[in-house]
């Protein structure tokens, strides 16, 4: 019975373990996409985008509903109401 307790605790310690190191590992690697746009860009950033897709994201506190596009530098985080967005989009594949 003692020996079935060890490993079910050695169990679940090896995946609170494991779920607590991966928790920041986006933070930590800057090209790889963040969780979510907490915020929109200001301003026309057409001459940024690179590629030819973007995706959709929907507001869920923190995260606000915006267009995510990628760049040299990462993704940018585009409103979705702006017409230099609606107008690129209408050229580009979502996924």
């Amino acid at each position: 019975m003692s020996l079935k307790i060890l490993s079910i605790t050695l169990l679940l310690l090896f995946v609170c373990v494991s779920c607590h190191s991966s928790k920041g590992t986006r933070h930590r690697h800057p090209g790889r996409i963040p969780p979510c746009c907490p915020a929109v860009t200001k301003g026309n950033k057409r001459d940024d985008v690179v590629g030819e897709t973007y995706r959709e994201q929907a507001a869920t506190p923190p995260c606000v509903k915006a267009i995510i596009f990628n760049t040299k530098d990462g993704q940018l985080c585009a409103d979705p109401d702006a017409q230099w967005v609606k107008d690129l989009t209408a050229n580009m594949r979502k996924v």
